[in-house]
């Protein structure tokens, strides 16, 4: 059974936390397969910190919901900052273009920096 995922990208701006879903992002991706944190987080910890190639994602319109997802990762970026990660588990929407239902009910599991989150989910 697939992990879904979306991983999208915000800019660090004053007022907004990390612990919720920002209103604005700038790029989106979807993942398939092995969207859970100790893969998916992992691998985006690993290319933040040393450039490791990231495979099978596929460029998705800003728009795009879906009903399935089990995760949600926000890159947190901004010039002279360091970047954060922030992880929601997701809970599945019966209608996937009910805008009130979707990303409501959603638990942020994790939020801090690439290195927190390898040594909290790199089982290697």
């Amino acid at each position: 059974m697939a992990t879904r995922a979306q991983v999208r990208f915000a800019t660090r701006e004053e007022g907004v936390t990390f612990s919720e879903h920002p209103n604005n992002i700038h790029a989106q991706f979807y993942v398939h397969n092995d969207g859970y944190p100790e893969f998916l987080g992992v691998e985006i910890a690993k290319s933040l910190l040393d450039s490791t190639k990231v495979d099978s994602w596929e460029i998705e319109y800003l728009d795009t919901k879906h009903g399935d997802l089990e995760y949600i990762y926000y890159i947190w970026q901004a010039p002279s900052k360091t970047t954060w990660i922030s992880i929601f588990k997701t809970n599945p929407i019966t209608d996937e273009d009910d805008d009130l239902n979707f990303l409501q009910g959603d638990e942020c599991i994790f939020v801090g920096e690439p290195q927190k989150l390898m040594y909290k989910y790199d089982t290697n």
